[in-house]
């Protein structure tokens, strides 16, 4: 249902160019049985009129698809200042989960230290199962250190239509929300821990994320604040950790699925990434941080090895053009590919 939505919609033309579609007009698109729903976004308030102008059209059009019985479209047009949205107040009360609604599953991805490539895995892993035909969410939940914007290729602030709902972006079929796309890329969020946890909450409970089959969470390292809240507060399917063969990388990962195991969240499995280096010149296989230290770990720990992830020039290339390696063919490509056939046929998601 959800493609043949998409195909009608490319029928719209813009008169700047493009579709609604090819121009990313798109949010929020959410198919619940025979109903349907999204966001219009528009560039300006000059074709936000004219979309509206066109939304019983479109509407009508849509009611034309087999099976397809009620349709919901709401036009916004895209500013710079969303409507008295501020993003790191204090934590509001809340009763119920902060788990979104029409989210099967939130799957964090875990690292005890940074800088083994944690972010790298959720966004080829996001995009490889969205290539699969899954419905994918990833919310950069390292506020202190986003970097999923760069690495997915986005920095268009997400826009809200009324001060209170935030409509999240779209990268190479992964619905995304970051914490860096609401601030000052050039400046640092200093804030304390409430603050901190006022924003998860926002880009959990607020951000329109529509119907996925997972939402996959980028965490910061550690064992602070932000896992926390994840655990207890979020209805957290389940942990995977990300880490290199390096005995002082995997020293860090036992504090972490320690952690995990201490809240009671599952711990699907541990991925190892920087595994090995093979030369593009002589194809000679190095080691460069150890190789199987974590397969040792995981056996140890009594947690699956999930699988294992090179070092190469590409994947660091991919990532820093906003492109990941998952999209492309390549050892990368092929390891990620790997991993998420693993998660689907396992039933994780």
């Amino acid at each position: 249902m959800r493609e043949k939505i998409l195909a009608l919609l490319e029928n719209y033309k813009l008169e700047s160019g493009g579709n609604i579609v090819s121009r990313d007009l798109i949010r929020a698109l959410n198919v619940d049985g025979a109903k349907a729903s999204f966001v219009l976004e528009a560039p300006s308030p000059g074709v936000a009129q004219n979309l509206e102008n066109e939304r019983s059209r479109i509407q009508d059009q849509l009611l034309q698809i087999d099976g397809l019985e009620e349709v919901s479209i709401v036009v916004t047009s895209h500013s710079k200042e969303p409507p008295n949205l501020k993003i790191g107040g204090h934590p509001k009360p809340q009763e119920t989960t902060m788990k979104p609604q029409n989210v099967s599953k939130i799957i964090a991805i875990a690292s005890g230290k940074g800088g083994v490539g944690k972010s790298t895995v959720s966004s080829n892993l996001a995009v490889a199962l969205a290539n699969k035909g899954k419905k994918i969410g990833l919310l950069d939940a390292d506020i202190y250190g986003p970097s999923q914007p760069r690495m997915m290729g986005v920095s268009q602030r997400p826009s809200s239509p009324d001060g209170k709902r935030i409509i999240p972006l779209q990268a190479h079929g992964v619905t995304l929300m970051s914490i860096g796309l609401m601030v000052d890329p050039s400046k640092a969020v200093v804030w304390r821990g409430p603050m901190l946890m006022g924003a998860l909450q926002q880009m959990l409970s607020q951000v329109e994320w529509g119907e996925l089959d997972a939402l996959i969470v980028d965490l910061p390292p550690g064992t602070g604040d932000v896992q926390l809240t994840l655990c207890q507060k979020a209805e957290l399917s389940g942990a995977i950790i990300v880490s290199t063969p390096q005995d002082v990388a995997l020293l860090d990962a036992r504090k972490a699925i320690d952690m995990f195991k201490t809240l009671k969240t599952p711990i699907f499995g541990m991925i190892e990434n920087m595994s090995n280096f093979v030369c593009p010149n002589c194809s000679h296989e190095t080691p460069i941080f150890g190789k199987g230290g974590v397969l040792v770990e995981a056996n140890e720990l009594g947690v699956p090895l999930l699988g294992t992830l090179p070092i190469d020039l590409d994947t660091r290339l991919a990532g820093d053009d906003g492109k990941p390696a998952a999209l492309f063919d390549g050892p990368a490509a092929v390891a990620y590919n790997k991993i998420a056939d693993g998660f689907i046929a396992s039933g994780l998601v």
